[in-house]
């Protein structure tokens, strides 16, 4: 128990610190919900310039913090988002996070506690009631460390129709389609207690699987196709995330789905590696938002492409158009 105590103070260290003060604005607030022990503690930043009354919606990001950490990890989080948007890598948003404990973001499966549905539900109503944001799909975007990586990803896997990208950092995922393969590598920072309040006692391999990323994209990759999905993780984690952040890049990857993958030279857990990543997600989020058509479509590329193409026609292979939502696989 006291290894697991230490731990968590380690993953909360994963938020980078805040460096000066805000711009915008932080209010710290609470959600009513049944659907778990509530009121929900939230904390919602607002950039420099919001405009309750503004005609075009402020884009929403959705944050998760990491194992032992809570809302107050808004703190240091908006920082760098506010930098972010400073530096023109990503439109000036709204952003919400709520405390969940050591939850995994999860609906437990005793049905006692239902994060997951608490987040699609409950939350994103209640920003979408209060503030100038979405009020669907595009422009709705979620983001986590950690434990809210691994949260992150479930949450957008298994609603698509909810969110237009997810970004998830160094999630907390394993590098398994069955629990049966999970690893004591992959899991020795979670007891058996915490699993099986979790996912049921014993634990319920079925329920586990439904929940689980790398098996989600594995058994129904269409429904992923059109989520904008980054994937990211230092080289050097210590909870050896790294090992399930690039088993899910290759599911995704073996499915033809298209996704941004980054893992990260010299990065640990923690650090002050977390600002700079966190940056480039945003960045990832910019090209969501506003997709660089030259990327694909520009004069250079057109004409590049007419040529390859008339190489693979003279060779036999077919030819076929680029599907941004699909890997270039044929």
């Amino acid at each position: 128990m006291k290894l697991l105590v230490g731990l968590l103070a380690l993953i909360v260290m994963a938020a980078p610190q805040a460096a000066h003060a805000l711009d915008g604005q932080i209010v710290h607030l609470k959600v009513e919900t049944t659907h778990v022990p509530g009121p929900v503690d939230v904390a919602v930043y607002l950039p420099a310039g919001y405009d309750a009354k503004r005609g075009e919606a402020f884009p929403l990001i959705v944050q998760l913090h990491g194992g032992g950490g809570s809302s107050a990890n808004m703190t240091s989080m908006a920082d760098t988002l506010e930098a972010g948007i400073k530096a023109g890598l990503v439109p000036a948003s709204v952003s919400v996070m709520p405390s969940a404990g050591r939850s995994f973001y999860m609906d437990y499966r005793d049905g006692s506690q239902k994060w997951e549905t608490f987040v699609v539900e409950d939350l994103l109503a209640w920003m979408r009631a209060g503030y100038n944001v979405p009020k669907g799909r595009e422009g709705t975007l979620i983001t986590g460390i950690s434990m809210g990586g691994m949260g992150s990803l479930r949450i957008a896997f298994k609603h698509p129709d909810k969110f237009q990208a997810v970004a998830s950092m160094e999630p907390g995922i394993e590098p398994a389609l069955a629990f049966k393969d999970v690893k004591l590598r992959d899991r020795f920072w979670r007891d058996d207690n915490l699993l099986q309040s979790i996912y049921g006692k014993p634990v319920d391999e079925a329920y586990w699987a439904a929940n689980n990323p790398a098996t989600i994209a594995s058994t129904n990759p269409e429904t992923l196709v059109g989520l904008g999905i980054y994937l990211e993780a230092g080289d050097q984690d210590m909870f050896f995330l790294h090992h399930g952040t690039e088993f899910l890049h290759r599911v995704l990857f073996d499915n033809g789905l298209s996704h941004e993958y980054r893992l990260v030279k010299g990065a640990e857990h923690v650090g002050p590696s977390i600002a700079p990543r966190f940056l480039d997600a945003l960045e990832f989020f910019g090209r969501i938002l506003n997709p660089p058509s030259n990327w694909t479509e520009g004069p250079a590329v057109k004409q590049a492409r007419q040529r390859v193409d008339g190489f693979k026609r003279a060779a036999g292979y077919p030819v076929k158009e680029p599907d941004g939502d699909r890997l270039r696989t044929e």
